[in-house]
């Protein structure tokens, strides 16, 4: 009990910290300015910064972080974006991974996919948009189906195994976080 405690007041002081402090970093896609935590994330290597008007979700399960995406404008829901990091050398592959990712839509095109470096390590994006099946529980069985659902996913090859950057939710919830997303995958470095 005392180290459930001990963690949770971990991260609600990281989550003051994020809240309090923030930088200015130009980036996104369309490049306007991004306000991002000065607090450094970390796991196997990989460090990074969270935007700053994320929110910051308790511990959950295989989760190295997560964030809330406020909704936008006319969005009932808030979108997520899940840290994940399943140790040196496992969670599988980046094709693997990312199939498994699309498999939890109903996709309406083809998924963009593309690869960069970004502070020394690579980093494999994708986007993919549909009816999003919700997967949960322990078999990842869909708990109903989400229709105009958009995912952003950063695959990076860190120095300790791969980090898995996931965020899912309303297409206009995950487009109104897109630059905030591309400037925090700007900040990966080791």
């Amino acid at each position: 009990m005392k180290r459930w405690t001990a963690m949770m007041l971990i991260v609600v002081l990281v989550g003051l910290v994020a809240a309090g402090c923030g930088k200015k970093n130009e980036g996104g896609a369309s490049g306007g300015a991004v306000s991002l935590s000065t607090a450094m994330n970390t796991v196997a290597g990989v460090k990074w910064q969270a935007p700053k008007r994320w929110g910051v979700q308790g511990p959950r399960d295989m989760r190295v972080a997560t964030y809330n995406i406020p909704p936008a404008e006319g969005d009932a829901e808030q979108g997520e974006c899940a840290v994940f990091y399943f140790g040196d050398n496992a969670g599988g592959t980046v094709d693997a991974n990312i199939d498994r990712w699309i498999g939890q839509f109903e996709a309406t095109g083809m998924p963009a996919r593309s690869e960069k470096e970004v502070g020394g390590m690579k980093v494999t994006l994708v986007q993919i948009a549909g009816a999003y099946l919700s997967p949960s529980g322990p078999m990842m069985q869909s708990s109903g189906k989400k229709e105009n659902y958009r995912l952003l996913g950063a695959i990076v090859q860190g120095p300790k195994g791969a980090v898995f950057f996931k965020c899912t939710g309303p297409a206009k919830t995950i487009a109104s976080g897109e630059n905030e997303f591309n400037a925090m995958v700007e900040t990966l470095s080791k």
